[in-house]
């Protein structure tokens, strides 16, 4: 079963400051529906360079072991705060520190804001000490497709890459060209292609939609670090979780992208068996890839 199989997909108006709340407050409704946070994880106040978050820490996290996690919400809504129960899970299943970015939000900071935010405190994390090859960018939704695009401006900024990146059903292509889009119209029960038009308009204002900082399903992916993707089969976002697949086979990345039969958006954020699963799976790819010091890492 879905994570919102008794949510009411509303139909959000255009044109309006009260249509922004009206989506702020639809997303919040649906981080609310999160699982609690695990009590062995603690939060506290963080600051990488300029960009303040959160940290995420469990007694079982390996030293040099960390996860620069950007939150979903269509880029206008969300927090390190609102998503507490899912970074959490992520953490106990990496076996890592959790470092959730703050990045600013639309519609007062639109596009490409949210990039830059992620590559400062990306250059501020490599510059506090911690080698590139224990970091793991990952993300959900829009901060899925975020994860994504500041890995792109790693790579294009010539810095060292990350161990990896993990998405959680990203939103990744803002054109809204899949055809799940449409095929799943119906069976998705936590976003409408109008929502999230919505969204793609206030982040972007005037910018092109198949920019690739945008959209990382359009960008080359060539000389990425391996990647991890997973989405549910009956969402809508399905088709940007095999685009990014695409695009990274074509750049001979390594990749595996999952989708869960039956699942809908973000399905990690429940109970059900297949959040064990997925959660399971993305823990293990995040212990295998990164590089801690032996007598650090668990066994």
């Amino acid at each position: 079963m879905a994570l919102w199989a008794s949510s009411r997909k509303p139909i959000v108006g255009a044109g309006t400051v009260s249509d922004v709340a009206d989506l702020k407050a639809y997303f919040e409704g649906l981080f609310r529906r999160f699982a609690p946070p695990s009590p062995e994880i603690r939060f506290e106040p963080g600051q990488l360079g300029p960009i303040s978050g959160e940290w995420a820490r469990g007694r079982r996290s390996a030293v040099g072991r960390l996860i620069l996690y950007f939150h979903g919400g269509g880029y206008l809504a969300g927090s390190p705060e609102s998503h507490r129960g899912l970074i959490a899970r992520l953490a106990e299943a990496g076996e890592a520190d959790v470092f959730a970015v703050r990045y600013r939000l639309a519609p007062e900071c639109v596009f490409p804001a949210a990039v830059r935010d992620g590559i400062d405190a990306y250059r501020a994390l490599a510059g506090s000490g911690v080698a590139p090859s224990g970091v793991i960018l990952a993300g959900d939704g829009s901060g899925g497709g975020l994860a994504f695009s500041v890995a792109l401006a790693i790579r294009n900024a010539g810095l060292e890459m990350p161990a990896g990146v993990v998405a959680m059903s990203p939103w990744a292509d803002l054109s809204l060209s899949g055809w799940s889009m449409l095929q799943n119209l119906r069976a998705d029960n936590a976003l409408h292609w109008e929502i999230l038009f919505q969204c793609a308009r206030h982040y972007l204002r005037k910018s092109n939609p198949a920019d690739a900082y945008a959209s990382p399903a359009f960008a080359s992916l060539k000389d990425f670090p391996p990647i991890m993707v997973h989405a549910g089969a009956q969402e809508i976002l399905r088709d940007d979780a095999s685009k990014l697949g695409d695009r990274a086979a074509d750049a001979a990345v390594p990749v595996s992208v999952e989708i869960y039969d039956g699942m809908g958006h973000l399905f990690q954020a429940e109970n059900g068996g297949e959040a064990k699963v997925s959660l399971a799976r993305l823990g293990q790819f995040i212990r295998t890839k990164t590089k801690v010091p032996m007598q650090q890492a668990s066994a």
